[in-house]
C-alpha cells in the first residue's frame, strides 16, 4: 500500500504562487506515474498536471499551461506542484495521487492523499 499525504495548501491571492508536496510512505512510487487532480465545489475532479515515472514526460490541462510545473524527486519520494500567478478559478481540493493511468476515457489513479486546500482570493 502507498500512503500520500499532502502539504502547501493554503489562502493566497491572485498572482500569487504556492507549492504543494505530497510524500509518499509504505512503498516507493520511483515507478509509478504521478499526478495532481483537483476538485472545485459542485465540478466534477479533473487532473491537473502528470509526470511519468521517470520525471522526464509531463502533461498539463490547457489552463493551468504555463503557470504550474509537476516535478519529482523519487529519492526522497517527493512529488511537488509549483503553482504561480494563481487565479481564484484555481481554487480547489487538490489531491495527489500515484499510478495514474488513462481509462475508459479519463485519468485515475490506484492511490490517493486526502487532499489539501488550496483558495485563491480576487
Amino acid at each position: 500500500q502507498v500512503q500520500l499525504i499532502e502539504s502547501g495548501g493554503g489562502l493566497v491571492q491572485a498572482g500569487g504562487s504556492l507549492r504543494l508536496s505530497c510524500t509518499a510512505s509504505g512503498r516507493t512510487i520511483s515507478n509509478y506515474a504521478m499526478g495532481w487532480f483537483r476538485q472545485a465545489p459542485g465540478k466534477e475532479r479533473e487532473l491537473v498536471a502528470r509526470i511519468s515515472w521517470s520525471g522526464i514526460n509531463t502533461g498539463y490541462i490547457d489552463s493551468v499551461k504555463g503557470r504550474f510545473t509537476i516535478s519529482r524527486d523519487n529519492a526522497k519520494n517527493t512529488v511537488y506542484l509549483q503553482m504561480n500567478r494563481l487565479k481564484p478559478e484555481d481554487t480547489a481540493v487538490y489531491y495527489c495521487a500515484a499510478e495514474v493511468k488513462y481509462y475508459s476515457g479519463k485519468y485515475s489513479a490506484q492511490y490517493w492523499g486526502q487532499g489539501t486546500q488550496v483558495t485563491v482570493s480576487s
